[in-house]
């Protein structure tokens, strides 16, 4: 049973909804949050939501006026989640917002690899001399930096959520064979995904099959590690792997091990550390992934989008702690209520209401793991004094009052 409440019955005293940016968000997001409803500050009292990119928020004291934390990005490693649903908080992401952005990074590290392109370019740079002796150098050390075509490879893709079937669908319009493997993909990826794109059964499978393996998974104490030195040696020699996730996930140790050995022949990722950095045989980007403008634009709407539907209307869309709820809002005066995902809640809910003589026109009710969530439309406003009986039912974290309006 939930210990914590926090409650709050829509807009403040001033009328508007205030959100607190941690972090450079984009305008074209900000731009979602009209003037007249929405005051958006890097600092203020009483925010009744938080958008942030990478701010890590683990040490920082959340007021008890949050609701939700919006993420513009698809990784909330840097949001301390547990604790957030504890309190009953909303936390959104953005996954699919920077897709297209990561799979074109991945496109160019597959060439970049397999053409040795990298250390073809540090070789170019270190030379010196006259323009006839950087041209014999150039034709004398080139052979060392011969690579391979895609076409006809094999890319194992693991993880196929947005970003991991657009990786697979550009590496068959490449030329390449693609294989993946994700045991929890949804109905709408699968849509998604090539016809021929092959599915493995295993990630050992897949790294059998595979001349090229990219890594497409959340980081989780689950993922910690995906790729080790076991699942290294499972790889076919001269393999290319990249990693675009989250560093962690790749045991770098073991890859290094490796490609000292010649088993690997090239590790392209997104993370530089001192094991990394200097290795001839590691490509290492700067976190580049999601740094386009595009997929900023991208991120900051999708999260101010979510944020703002659940604030004036309760849906949950893209949570990662709270199940997705929508209810058309067509006539009445909700009620948003977050609580505990325990039996009876919503029958001691109704009662409550019942006893002030409110009628429910319409109701959704939603759970996900220990947390539920449920919109309420009344004929009538509900008297403060059965708002706070609500509240005060046990393991009911949250009640708002979003009054009435019809839905945008």
């Amino acid at each position: 049973m939930w210990a914590c409440k926090v409650d709050s019955t829509g807009l403040g005293e001033s009328g508007m909804y205030k959100i607190q940016t941690l972090n450079n968000i984009s305008a074209a997001g900000l731009e979602k949050l009209p003037k007249d409803r929405y005051v958006v500050a890097s600092q203020m009292d009483g925010p009744d939501a938080i958008l942030v990119r990478s701010a890590k928020m683990h040490d920082l004291e959340i007021p008890d006026s949050v609701k939700a934390i919006g993420r513009a990005g698809a990784g909330t490693n840097n949001i301390p989640v547990s604790l957030m649903t504890a309190r009953g908080i909303a936390v959104f992401n953005t996954p699919g917002a920077n897709a297209n952005a990561v799979k074109e990074l991945v496109v160019a590290s597959l060439l970049m690899a397999a053409r040795n392109l990298g250390s073809g370019w540090l070789f170019a740079r270190g030379l010196e001399g006259s323009d006839a002796e950087i041209s014999k150098a150039v034709e004398a050390g080139k052979k060392q930096f011969s690579g391979f075509e895609l076409p006809g490879r094999t890319l194992g893709v693991v993880g196929l959520g947005a970003i991991g079937v657009k990786v697979a669908n550009v590496a068959r319009a490449l030329g390449m064979r693609a294989v993946g493997y994700d045991p929890t993909i949804t109905v709408q990826r699968a849509w998604q995904l090539d016809t021929d794109v092959l599915s493995a059964g295993s990630i050992e499978e897949l790294l059998g099959l595979s001349d090229m393996v990219t890594v497409h998974v959340l980081f989780s104490d689950e993922t910690r590690h995906l790729i080790d030195a076991t699942r290294i040696k499972a790889m076919r020699p001269g393999t290319v792997l990249l990693n675009f996730s989250r560093a962690g996930i790749v045991d770098d140790t073991a890859v290094v091990a490796a490609l000292n050995e010649g088993h690997l022949h090239a590790y392209v990722c997104d993370f530089p550390s001192n094991l990394l950095k200097n290795h001839p045989k590691v490509v290492t980007f700067p976190h580049l992934g999601a740094s386009t403008k595009e997929a900023e634009d991208n991120c900051a709407i999708m999260v101010a989008d979510q944020v703002r539907e659940y604030l004036e209307h309760g849906t949950v869309n893209n949570s990662v702690n709270f199940p997705n709820a929508f209810l058309p809002r067509n006539s009445g005066y909700r009620m948003a209520i977050v609580n505990s995902n325990v039996p009876n809640m919503v029958g001691q809910i109704s009662t409550e209401l019942a006893a002030v003589g409110l009628n429910i026109l319409d109701m959704l009710n939603r759970s996900r793991g220990e947390i539920a969530v449920t919109l309420i439309d009344l004929d009538k406003p509900c008297p403060e004094e059965r708002i706070e009986k609500i509240r005060n039912i046990s393991g009911v974290l949250s009640v708002r009052c979003l009054g009435e309006e019809a839905h945008p």
